[in-house]
C-alpha cells in the first residue's frame, strides 16, 4: 500500500458568479522514501491539490466535493478537525511558497519551533527548546539566533526556518509549494540540496510542487504534469524526460533552453492556460495544441498507459494505450 494514495479528487471553488474547476479527477500515490514532482503553470491546480492533502481548503467557498485522500489507508476527508489537527506537522508538513509571509513576525523563530514541538512531540518545554537549537543547527543557523525575530533573516535564512518547522517533528510526508520561487539560484541550489539531505536521512516522501523542470530533475523519482487541474502525463523521471509523449509536456520542454540542442528561438506554448471556471469542452489542452484534431474538441481522453507506468492524457495514444 502507498503512504499517501488520492483517488478521483475533485476540488471546487463556488461563489455567487461562478464555479471554479480548480482541481478535476486527480489520481496520485507516493510511497515510503518517494519523491513526487508536480509540474505545471500557475494556475494548474498545484498548491490547491497540495492543500487539500492537507485538508487547508478554505470553506467557503473552497470544498472537496468527492474522492478519497488516503493517507497510511485513512481517509483525511473524513477525518474531524481535532484528528487533522494531530496530523499536521506530526505525519504530514508542508513548507509554504513565500517563506517572507509564513513566519509569525512578532514570535522569536526558535519559539515558533519549539512551540510545534511542544504541542505534537508530548515533551517538557525544556526539551522543545532544545529540540527546537537542534533542528535550527540541522538546518545551518547558528544556536544563538534562536532568540532573533523573523525580520532579522534574510530570504534564504527564513526559508531555512520553515523548512527547520515542517521537518521538526519528523514527519512521514514533506510537502514542498515551490520552497524556492523566492530565493535567488544560489540560495535554490543549497535549499534544495539540503531538503534532499534530510529526506534521505529520514527517509520522508516528498510532494515536490514547482514549474522548474530543472529541479525536478535534480530531485524527484517520479513526475506528474498538471493542466487546468487534471494530471495529463505521470511517470518516472526517465519516463518524462527520455519520452516525453503528451504535447503540453512537449511544449514545457521545447520553452526551456537546452545545453545540447542549437536552436535561434525557443519555442512558447501559445495562448493561456483556461479560466478555471470556464474551462473548454473535450480536452483541456486542444485550443492551445499544435496536434489537435477533430475529436479533441469533444472527447475528454482517458489516462492510457503507454508503457508500464506511464501514462498519458491524450486521443494521440487512446489506440497505443490501456486505458486507466
Amino acid at each position: 500500500m502507498s503512504l499517501l494514495e488520492i483517488k478521483d479528487l475533485n476540488i471546487r471553488y463556488i461563489t455567487r458568479d461562478n464555479v471554479v474547476h480548480a482541481v478535476n479527477n486527480i489520481e496520485l500515490s507516493i510511497d515510503t522514501g518517494e519523491t513526487i514532482g508536480l509540474v505545471g503553470e500557475t494556475g494548474a491546480g498545484k498548491t490547491t491539490t497540495a492543500l487539500g492533502i492537507m485538508r487547508l481548503i478554505q470553506s467557503p467557498p473552497g470544498k472537496i466535493v468527492s474522492g478519497e485522500i488516503l493517507f497510511d489507508g485513512t481517509d483525511l476527508i473524513k477525518e474531524n478537525e481535532s484528528a487533522l489537527r494531530k496530523m499536521r506537522g506530526n505525519d504530514i508538513s508542508m513548507i509554504f511558497q513565500d517563506p517572507m509571509t509564513s513566519l509569525n513576525p512578532i514570535m522569536r523563530v526558535g519559539d515558533q519551533i519549539s512551540e510545534l514541538i511542544y504541542l505534537h512531540g508530548k515533551c517538557s518545554r525544556a526539551d522543545s527548546v532544545r529540540q527546537s537549537i537542534q533542528m535550527l543547527e540541522m538546518v545551518g543557523i547558528r544556536a544563538e539566533r534562536s532568540s532573533e525575530y523573523p525580520h532579522q533573516f534574510s530570504g534564504g535564512m527564513k526559508q531555512r526556518v520553515i523548512i527547520a518547522i515542517a521537518l521538526a517533528c519528523n514527519p512521514r510526508l514533506l510537502i514542498a509549494d515551490e520552497p524556492t520561487t523566492a530565493l535567488d539560484v544560489t540560495i535554490q541550489a543549497q535549499v534544495l540540496e539540503m531538503i534532499s539531505d534530510l529526506k534521505k536521512e529520514r527517509n520522508t516522501s516528498m510532494l515536490l510542487i514547482t514549474h522548474d523542470l530543472g529541479i525536478v530533475a535534480q530531485n524527484c523519482d517520479k513526475v506528474a504534469i498538471m493542466y487546468a487541474g487534471q494530471i495529463v502525463e505521470y511517470g518516472t523521471l526517465a519516463h518524462i524526460f527520455r519520452n516525453v509523449s503528451h504535447p503540453y509536456t512537449k511544449g514545457l520542454f521545447n520553452s526551456i533552453p537546452s545545453l545540447v540542442k542549437n536552436v535561434e528561438r525557443l519555442k512558447p506554448i501559445p495562448g493561456l492556460m483556461p479560466d478555471p471556471s470556464d474551462l473548454p469542452t473535450g480536452c483541456k489542452f486542444h485550443p492551445r495544441c499544435d496536434m489537435v484534431f477533430e475529436d479533441c474538441s469533444k472527447m475528454n481522453p482517458e489516462m492510457y498507459e503507454i508503457e508500464p507506468g506511464h501514462c498519458v492524457r491524450c486521443l494521440l495514444f487512446r489506440n497505443e494505450g490501456g486505458a486507466q
